[in-house]
């Protein structure tokens, strides 16, 4: 009889996360698969054409099940007090699908949470678990409190202690904790030694090489450096254009940015300022234009902020495991868990977060050399294919859930 699994994660497709692969993977196993989610509105903060209150709230995905909360939109704007709002929202109304439908008309043999933000999102799964004594899996791809607090820039004990009791609570709650970043485990014990329910389980990657060329705009000949994502604060994008200062006089490095974000704007108004003609901002594209970008590219750079955050100091990025999927050397600043992969399986070079001055150091020794490129782009590869598959990946989880 094939195994029952309940996904539970406050954004599901439309919305581009990885909860859609993990329930379509698991139906083409063979599991039951149902999705306890909210109403799409992830990024626009507003639901998208064809959803609503009294639309698609009982939908199906790629033969996966699908109930949607009613959530409040997280708004165009999403200020911290609407963000509050629409985490309060699912947790409200999803305990209300939990107590009166899925108590009552569910069998599961697992629930599995995609624990991005916010760590709330996880209550409905918590509550039905223990009242069905289903065993809970725990994917935790951001750490709280610490990552609501560094995003509103606060340490306000009001809003710390509450954060820090749920968050530990959903930990003891869980049978397997699994990390997206070795360096979590120590974040997710700081309070209590969970050690014996951590496993390491990444980020994935579709297969970047395996993908059509789409046409793409034509970019100048040169050495390329190219940024795939969002552009945002947390990319540390202010230290990204000194170090564009740095190598100016290098007339033949070329720097693109492909991907929106809300610092799009203000990096091609300062490049135009400053007269930045090797710079191209090119904003978003579908992403299956990304093979393409990447052929063209001959290193990928990743930053993160400067942060006294010691998640953000640990966080390995899901861009990591794209660019490694592209076979290409990755150049960047960030913090001590995006340095340990990278330099430690010798695909590139990464500086601390906001030594820019090292990072033109690190481009410009890439640029005179051809054949570390060659080296450190197959190393790329390699990693990709042994570790961040998506195959692999699925693979791991569902030896996880059995073993368990």
């Amino acid at each position: 009889m094939a195994k029952r699994i309940l996904i539970v994660t406050q954004n599901f497709y439309p919305e581009f996360f990885k909860s859609n692969d993990i329930a379509s993977d698991l139906v083409e196993r063979g599991y039951k698969v149902d999705v306890l989610t909210g109403i799409p509105n992830y990024p626009e903060g507003v639901f998208p054409k064809g959803y609503g209150v009294f639309k698609k709230r009982v939908d199906e995905y790629k033969g996966a099940k699908v109930y949607r909360a009613y959530q409040i939109p997280r708004g165009k704007k999403a200020t911290s007090v609407r963000l509050s709002i629409n985490y309060l929202s699912f947790v409200f109304t999803s305990t209300f699908w939990v107590l009166f439908y899925f108590v009552w008309k569910k069998k599961y043999d697992a629930i599995i949470v995609h624990q991005t933000s916010p760590v709330t999102q996880a209550w409905p799964a918590i509550l039905l678990g223990k009242i069905k004594r289903i065993p809970i899996y725990t994917w935790v791809l951001d750490i709280w409190p610490d990552s609501v607090l560094s995003t509103i820039n606060s340490n306000n004990n009001f809003i710390k202690k509450p954060l820090d009791w749920f968050t530990d609570w959903m930990y003891r709650s869980s049978t397997k904790i699994l990390i997206s970043s070795p360096g979590f485990k120590d974040l997710v014990n700081r309070n209590a030694d969970y050690s014996d329910k951590i496993v390491d389980f990444p980020n994935w990657s579709e297969d970047i090489t395996s993908m059509p060329l789409q046409k793409i705009p034509s970019l100048p000949k040169g050495f390329t450096i190219m940024m795939a994502g969002n552009i945002a604060d947390g990319q540390g994008i202010s230290d990204v254009v000194l170090a564009i200062e740095e190598l100016k006089k290098y007339l033949d490095i070329n720097w693109v940015f492909v991907g929106g974000g809300a610092l799009l704007q203000w990096l091609k108004d300062y490049v135009a300022e400053h007269s930045l003609g090797n710079v191209y901002v090119l904003g978003r594209y579908p992403f299956d234009s990304m093979s393409a970008f990447y052929s063209v590219a001959d290193v990928m750079l990743l930053t993160l902020k400067r942060s006294i955050c010691p998640h953000l100091n640990a966080t390995i990025p899901a861009r990591v495991q794209s660019y490694l999927s592209a076979g290409k050397p990755i150049v960047g600043m960030a913090g001590e868990g995006v340095q340990a992969l990278v330099n430690d399986h010798q695909c590139g070079l990464i500086a601390p977060s906001g030594d820019y001055k090292s990072l033109a150091k690190n481009i410009l020794t890439l640029y005179q050399n051809h054949q570390m490129l060659g080296e450190m782009g197959k190393k790329s590869r390699e990693l990709f294919e042994k570790y961040y598959t998506r195959n692999v990946c699925i693979d791991n989880l569902i030896e996880i859930v059995k073993v368990s």
